[in-house]
């Protein structure tokens, strides 16, 4: 990229977002920074998120990036400038709050991922409810090849893939390519790079158009009950679905099965 185009690219914002159908695309558009989760990136996600949040006419989320990377995690020249604990310690908590937001999002946020995912980048894919990655994208979690152990990584990593495959990543910093990924259940669908758009396009509209009560429940509750021992899962998961039965869209998606026709679901 040509000097001209990194200065265009650093006074665009650092993040897009395009709305259609009830789909919100949050696009990182630092191409030239390999989509780094620098102080503005985390800002600029964080707002919109809480934009997200009370946004009742956006049922899905899609994150995408621009350019040969997903994100390469963490700025770090701007870490290696900021070399003190008070930077760093608050850095990482905006970091992992921005995370926990794609958690607490009422939406289901799907990563679209081209090219590399690494670092912290991963933990964004990890993050995310679904993940559809392109054929030739590749995930890492390799701060360890330069003397750090990505420990805030792990944690959406290791809540995601099964430890072992979350510790062989961990250890070894190596990289998986995306059929990989989707065997150790990193990501949903590893699809051929032409049809990464269309493929993301058919799921995100494909949870669109299914109720917006249901998904905001179904995704608060699948949370709420993942964290909880046995029986208390169930006493949650049954007092959800109660609620969900004597919900309008509850009715009205019963009464359609009885009666042989496609629900008309609220807003």
């Amino acid at each position: 990229m040509s000097a001209a185009a990194d200065s265009l690219s650093d006074s665009s914002p650092p993040l897009l977002r395009a709305d259609a159908h009830g789909v919100a695309t949050l696009t990182l558009n630092r191409a030239s920074q390999y989509n780094t989760l620098s102080r503005a990136m985390i800002d600029a996600l964080s707002a919109e998120f809480e934009r997200l949040a009370a946004d009742e006419t956006v049922r899905v989320v899609v994150l995408a990036s621009t350019g040969r990377a997903f994100s390469t995690g963490h700025d770090m020249k701007e870490m290696r400038a900021h070399r003190n604990e008070e930077f760093l310690t608050r850095l990482l908590a905006d970091c992992s709050a921005m995370m926990q937001a794609i958690v607490a999002l009422p939406q289901p946020v799907i990563a679209k991922v081209q090219g590399i995912a690494t670092a912290a980048g991963c933990q964004l894919v990890a993050t995310c409810d679904l993940a559809v990655a392109a054929k030739s994208a590749r995930f890492a979690t390799s701060g360890i090849n330069y003397g750090l152990f990505c420990a805030t990584p792990a944690v959406a990593l290791s809540r995601t893939v099964a430890r072992k495959h979350a510790l062989e990543m961990l250890y070894t910093g190596d990289f998986v390519d995306a059929d990989t990924a989707t065997q150790i259940g990193l990501v949903n669908h590893a699809v051929d790079d032409a049809a990464l758009d269309t493929e993301v396009d058919a799921l995100a509209g494909k949870l669109a158009a299914k109720s917006g009560y249901a998904l905001r429940l179904g995704k608060r509750s699948f949370y709420a009950q993942a964290n909880q021992p046995l029986d208390a899962a169930y006493r949650c998961a049954a007092a959800d679905l109660v609620r969900n039965l004597l919900a309008a869209d509850g009715i009205e998606g019963v009464d359609a099965f009885f009666e042989k026709r496609a629900p008309r679901f609220g807003a």
